[in-house]
């Protein structure tokens, strides 16, 4: 846990056009990839859509610590991405959180 302690952890809920859910789900999925394969600092993306209504997305991002975040939203990938869903997106929240504890198989 003790590296963990600078992480930045975020909560990102989203809730999305449904008429266009197809277009952001795609946009985010670009970024998603994007990020954690030219970003060291950018460590995990979870993006779960609510069963009853998938427009309204959740994603759990984890940063190295504050720094790698403000490196990640300076990027061309993530600047295409906002301008991309722009319109597409009609409303943000951010939450960010402390991790309490992580549990997972090993390898995953």
């Amino acid at each position: 846990m003790a590296q963990q302690k600078n992480q930045m952890v975020r909560l990102a809920k989203i809730q999305v056009d449904p008429a266009q859910l197809e277009q952001y789900n795609a946009a985010l999925k670009e970024q998603m990839t994007a990020a954690i394969r030219l970003e060291p600092g950018v460590l995990t993306y979870y993006a779960v859509a609510d069963k009853s209504d998938p427009s309204r997305i959740t994603i759990l991002e984890i940063y190295a610590d504050t720094a790698a975040y403000k490196a990640h939203i300076e990027t061309a990938h993530f600047k295409k991405y906002k301008e991309t869903v722009a319109h597409m997106v009609k409303s943000l929240e951010l939450i960010d959180v402390n991790l309490i504890a992580i549990a997972r198989k090993p390898g995953m």
